[in-house]
């Protein structure tokens, strides 16, 4: 089924075009990621097919059944209205269902638990109601009485996440699904969950996102939006590299042939022929389209940057029985660690754990509750909070480059000027004299890198750095930080960023335990999965080694005729059930099934379900006394 199609679509702010003349189609299926640059139209785009914003020229199709969801990085709640009544907004008589069984289990009212879960069952919501409890529990979003205005920002992108996959899931067969940064604001953990229900969903997708691995788990395309125009690129992003650097390398020889061109026309040119002949006037029209192709410039977006960095003594940061807790909460339990020179080190662990908790320790900027954290005299931390940007008064943004200094040192001698290392952040000279309250979220965020690393520090602590950064931004900054000489801790979720960077892990397991692990992310999560097998076989062995202990003669039950055969007929019974709930699961994912299939289904389901159970427990027991 086609869903979407543009013709020419054009969008500009003032003089500037975010993009010119750009045509595409989304047809049912597609899983598609959008790349760009902060500031140049993504979201914009994203808002325009929402019905949000207009263009300003070209034709925009969207079929009549076809509806469009947005999850935006900035949601807009009721404020005074609770969790609850903001994600089950939709006025349906199952949604009220589960939003009234939600709330009475919540509030542990056990005569309004009982009517819910009676109205539940009349309009068959239980299916459905699995599914929400799976959202919800994902993302951790558990007081749903709190009212939105109560939460933080983390906590209210997840609540828009999962009021977006409900809403999806429940009311709207052809959907197309646009999300804006998803990644967001969630731990490792809900991300790879995110990634499975995207795919298991089989909805049409339309992505913003910096999260690389992210991107390839979901998407099969991608779309870049580039100087005005928009490229496309079928595959994962590794296939996107390769294929614009060949692009970039084909438009680089045109150029410089269109160069060579424009010369010897430039020369002709100002001879000023007196002849208006139609050949000479066909020759001068000719000459700036010459011209504008000459005068086009492909920007490098690789950063290559050797700083003079601040010399870093032999004594750089000791932490001995480090204790921190928060009441009942322990975030450090006698933690012991000595840093060394250049030492790359990722913090990774669920949100709440103590991690950023941990960096104001190491900074000093929050006391431990005991123990000692000794800090070199040569240590100059670079800190990149979550905490953002932060503008005194609002000014342009070389003044407040120039008022932490006029110009950084090089590794090999001299310097750079402010102009120039903004330009390295991917400041253009006209974006440079833009006034700090006119940049996109993204911009600020590369900004208050740049500024951090401006000055030189040789001890840099970035707390989710890639938050609001755009693709050719983390490239930037991938580069810089792999030839950096200092040392380097980093909280992130994402795992492409810490697989390039981090040599090992401390890994906040929660009540105090900090695991150091030697490697990155994704070979911790291969050894952690390889854990879990190790735990489930041994969980095996020692149920089967209870079972097998034989039962004194004396004490054993005889086992008749009719036990054995009821045994006999169960061993055949429950792999036929399973059988038929494994094909009944897959008839589920059918996206053709109509209402009244997917109900009588979903009840056969419940039963097999229940029986399954059943005859599980009578062949345990009847195992043992065989």
């Amino acid at each position: 089924m086609h869903y979407v199609s543009a013709e020419g679509l054009t969008k500009s702010f003032g003089i500037t075009p975010l993009f010119r003349n750009i045509s595409f189609h989304i047809n049912e299926g597609d899983k598609i990621a959008l790349i760009a640059r902060n500031g140049v139209g993504k979201s914009t785009l994203l808002r325009i097919l929402r019905g949000r914003e207009t263009v300003d020229d070209g034709k925009l199709w969207i079929h009549k059944d076809v509806t469009v969801a947005l999850f935006e990085q900035d949601p807009i709640f009721e404020e005074d209205r609770s969790v609850l009544e903001n994600i089950f907004h939709i006025n349906h008589p199952v949604m009220k269902a589960i939003a009234d069984y939600e709330s009475a289990a919540e509030s542990e009212d056990g005569h309004a638990l009982a009517e819910a879960m009676s109205r539940m069952e009349e309009l068959n919501a239980w299916q459905f109601e699995a599914k929400v409890k799976e959202i919800l529990g994902k993302l951790n979003i558990h007081h749903l009485q709190n009212k939105m205005n109560e939460l933080s920002g983390g906590q209210r992108k997840r609540v828009a996440l999962a009021k977006t996959l409900i809403d999806i899931g429940f009311e709207h067969k052809h959907t197309l699904l646009m999300m804006d940064e998803p990644t967001n604001h969630l731990d490792v953990e809900m991300i790879e969950w995110l990634e499975h229900y995207l795919n298991q969903e089989n909805v049409t997708l339309l992505l913003v996102t910096h999260d690389r691995y992210f991107l390839d788990a979901v998407s099969e395309e991608i779309w870049e939006l580039e100087r005005s125009n928009m490229f496309v690129y079928k595959g994962d992003y590794e296939n996107y590299m390769e294929k614009k650097a060949a692009r970039l390398e084909s438009e680089q020889a045109s150029i410089d042939k269109a160069r060579n061109e424009y010369r010897k026309e430039l020369e002709w040119m100002r001879k000023q022929p007196k002849a208006r002949t139609t050949k000479s006037k066909a020759r001068q029209d000719n000459f700036y389209d010459v011209e504008a192709r000459a005068k086009q410039k492909i920007e490098d977006q690789q950063m290559q940057l050797q700083m003079k960095m601040n010399r870093l003594g032999g004594k750089i940061i000791e932490m001995k029985k480090v204790y921190k807790s928060y009441g009942d909460k322990q975030i450090m339990k006698g933690f012991d660690y000595t840093f060394s020179k250049g030492e790359r080190v990722g913090i990774i662990g669920k949100n709440g754990v103590g991690k950023s908790t941990f960096l104001n320790i190491l900074q000093g900027l929050e006391p431990a509750d005991s123990g000692k954290v000794n800090v070199g005299d040569t240590v100059i931390f670079g800190n990149f909070s979550q905490q953002g940007l932060v503008i005194k008064e609002d000014l342009r943004v070389i003044e407040y480059v120039k008022s932490f200094a006029e110009s950084f040192p090089l590794a090999k001698g001299g310097s750079l000027s402010a102009a120039q290392f903004l330009e390295l952040f991917l400041f253009p000279p006209e974006k440079q004299f833009t006034y700090l309250t006119s940049l996109s979220g993204g911009e600020k965020k590369r900004l208050q890198l740049l500024t951090i690393l401006f000055r030189n520090p040789n001890f840099l602590i970035l707390d989710e750095p890639t938050n609001d950064l755009d693709l050719p931004t983390l490239a930037v900054l991938e580069n810089f930080l792999s030839e950096y000489q200092g040392c380097v801790l980093i909280v992130s979720h994402d795992r492409y960023f810490m697989d390039r960077l981090v040599d090992h892990l401390f890994v906040f397991k929660g009540d105090g335990d900090i695991q150091d692990f030697p490697g990155n992310y994704s070979q911790y999560r291969i050894w952690e999965k390889e854990e879990e097998k190790k735990n489930i076989a041994l969980e095996k062995q020692q149920v089967q080694a209870v079972s097998q202990q034989k039962t004194p003669v004396s004490e054993k039950k005889k086992v008749g005729f009719k036990e054995k055969r009821e045994f006999e007929q169960l061993e055949k019974e429950i792999p036929a059930l399973e059988a038929e709930r494994e094909a009944l699961t897959n008839q589920m994912s059918d996206p053709g099934l109509d209402y009244s299939k997917i109900e009588s289904i979903s009840k056969r389901l419940t039963e097999i379900t229940s029986e399954l159970e059943l005859k599980e427990m009578r062949w345990l027991e009847l195992s043992e006394l065989m």
